[in-house]
C-alpha cells in the first residue's frame, strides 16, 4: 500500500492552478464583452485560421478539449455578438465551420494581448514567459495532458458508492 504523501497532492494543485487562471483571464477579458471559455474558442479559432483552417465546431472542440455541445453554445452566443461566423461545411451539411469577423479578429487581438500579458505576470516567479523553467513546466504538463484517461476500475455494482 503506498504511502499518502503530506500536503496538497498533484491533482489538487492542478485543479487550484486552472481555476485560478480561470478566473484571472474571466477577469481580463470581461471589459471585451468574452468569458474565459469564449476566449479560449476565439483565440484557437485565431490561431487555426492563421494556419488557413476554416475548422468545424467539431475539431475545434477537439483542439480546445472543450465538449462539442459546449462550443456549439458558445459559438452561438459569439454568433449572436457578431464574433464569429457559423456556416454549412460545403464537404459535410451536418458539420458547421467557424471564423472569426473582422470584428471578432479585432476582439481576439486586444483579448491576446492582454491574457499575454497576464499569463507573464503569472509566469514571472518562473523567470517569465521565455524562461527554462517556464518551458520544463510546460513540457511537464504537456507530458500529463498527453496520458490517456482510461478508467482503472470499471463502474460495476462492487464500486458503485466507493471513493477511489
Amino acid at each position: 500500500m503506498s504511502k499518502v504523501p503530506p500536503g496538497p497532492t498533484p491533482g489538487f494543485l492542478v485543479w487550484r492552478l486552472a481555476n485560478k487562471w480561470r478566473v484571472a483571464v474571466d477577469r481580463a477579458v470581461a471589459p471585451l464583452g468574452l468569458t474565459h471559455a469564449q476566449y479560449v474558442l476565439v483565440a484557437s479559432l485565431r490561431g487555426m485560421q492563421r494556419t488557413g483552417e476554416r475548422p468545424s465546431q467539431r475539431r475545434l472542440a477537439d483542439h480546445t478539449g472543450l465538449e462539442a455541445l459546449y462550443v456549439s453554445k458558445l459559438a452561438r452566443a459569439l454568433e449572436s455578438a457578431g464574433l464569429i461566423e457559423r456556416t454549412r461545411d460545403p464537404r459535410d451539411p451536418r458539420a458547421v465551420q467557424l471564423a472569426l469577423t473582422e470584428q471578432g479578429q479585432a476582439v481576439t487581438r486586444q483579448a491576446v494581448a492582454v491574457v499575454q500579458e497576464l499569463l507573464q505576470q503569472l509566469l514571472e516567479p518562473l523567470g517569465g514567459l521565455d524562461a527554462p523553467r517556464t518551458r520544463a513546466f510546460a513540457d511537464e504538463l504537456t507530458t500529463l495532458l498527453n496520458v490517456p484517461l482510461t478508467p482503472s476500475v470499471t463502474n460495476d455494482e462492487s464500486t458503485q458508492g466507493t471513493t477511489p
